[in-house]
């Protein structure tokens, strides 16, 4: 299989989403909370040039086993 950039960057991405929903399954446990508890990171540019104008809000939820799934699918990646 050839490896390219796109199909990495699906790996990174469905491993960030399986370590979300893991995080999600595991949110009751108490002592599991230090990897289910997430960090949010919002970015919202906006710009008004009078011609064009334009808001974008993204914001990204990450807790240790998101980034726990997304080193997981790097591995993967590698090991193909």
């Amino acid at each position: 299989m050839k490896k390219n950039a796109w199909i990495l960057i699906l790996f990174i991405f469905l491993g960030l989403l399986a370590g979300a929903l893991v995080a999600i399954w595991l949110k009751e446990i108490p002592g599991l909370t230090f990897l289910t508890r997430a960090i949010k990171v919002n970015w919202s540019p906006a710009a008004d040039l009078s011609v064009l104008k334009y808001s974008l809000n993204l914001s990204v939820n990450f807790s240790l086993l998101s980034i726990i799934g997304a080193v997981l699918a790097i591995w993967l990646y590698r090991k193909m």
